[in-house]
């Protein structure tokens, strides 16, 4: 797309929010007004109202770019080396176990100190 369409194009922004955000308004209020309907009804309305929302969202210049930030760290995610099931339980135990002993010797600590503090108080 050249700049000049993108500029014409993403010119009509502020509309498509007003139109989003009048549309949820609209399910809002949909909503509580078809109280008494089945609430499977009601949830496939907003299911459909929540993605005519998205797709109108996206068409804008901030949802675009959202999109794009989404479908690139989908990529990143997928170059990501995840640990083997043994080396979770290993870094999971060593946590466990400096915990342990960072609580103990806080507990330490907080004992040391409270019997000075007695001492010092009477």
């Amino acid at each position: 797309m050249s700049t000049k369409s993108e500029a014409q194009e993403y010119r009509l922004d502020p509309l498509k929010w007003l139109l989003a955000i009048a549309l949820v308004a609209a399910g809002v209020v949909a909503n509580s007004h078809f109280a008494a309907e089945p609430l499977l009804y009601r949830v496939l309305a907003m299911v459909v109202l929540a993605g005519v929302v998205g797709l109108i969202a996206v068409n804008t210049a901030k949802g675009a770019s959202i999109w794009r930030l989404l479908r690139e760290s989908l990529v990143e995610v997928r170059k990501v080396v995840w640990p083997t099931r043994a080396e979770t339980n290993q870094t999971t135990l060593i946590v466990l176990a400096v915990v342990i002993v960072m609580a103990i010797i806080l507990w330490m600590l907080d004992a040391l100190f409270g019997w000075i503090a007695s001492l010092i108080i009477g």
